[in-house]
């Protein structure tokens, strides 16, 4: 392993003394942690690697900014998060700018005003964190096949409940189904 490749706090296997931390780095030698020892090793000639995962993009034919962001958006739009503006345009059109008042059954206590659109968002948020936890226990290598649809049953029962609220949605496709979504 070449000096350059090192930084500070990183994991790395060396073939005698296992796996360490670098604590710090000169022109030609590391020093890395090694359970409670610290000793001075020359990576190129010690067989020093790296313990932890990494990686290198070559032949990158666009600008850094662009590749992440579109990783970025990829990651989310697997893990089924949706952008606030995208919730709103499933919102019904008559819901729009529209409020959600809450008046306390106490005359003397002050109502409350939530704006549809934030009520919204967050039952967005509610479906989608279900279909994560739907996809997870569909994917999970330890739960049973008989685990797997005990707790179906429940995400089941929970959109079930959440169906009072799909008035709120402009079609069908976001609402709530007390079915099964998988």
């Amino acid at each position: 392993m070449k000096i350059q490749s090192l930084n500070v706090g990183l994991s790395v296997r060396h073939p005698q003394y296992g796996v360490g931390t670098v604590k710090t780095i000169s022109e030609q030698t590391a020093e890395v942690r090694f359970n409670d020892v610290i000793r001075t090793v020359d990576p190129e000639l010690s067989g020093l690697v790296p313990a932890e995962p990494g990686m290198s993009v070559s032949g990158l034919e666009q600008p850094l900014k662009q590749f992440v962001e579109s990783t970025v958006e990829q990651v989310i739009g697997q893990l089924g998060i949706e952008k606030p503006d995208i919730t709103v345009a499933e919102l019904g059109a008559r819901w729009h700018r529209g409020r959600m008042v809450l008046h306390p059954s106490d005359p003397a206590l002050q109502a409350k005003e939530v704006p549809l659109e934030v009520f919204f968002h967050k039952l967005v948020g509610i479906r989608n964190q279900l279909r994560v936890l739907e996809q997870k226990i569909n994917a999970h290598a330890a739960l049973t096949d008989g685990d797997k649809v005990e707790l179906q049953q429940y995400i089941t029962r929970c959109y079930g409940s959440l169906t009072t609220f799909n008035l709120l949605f402009k079609s069908k496709d976001g609402q709530f189904s007390s079915k099964s979504e998988t």
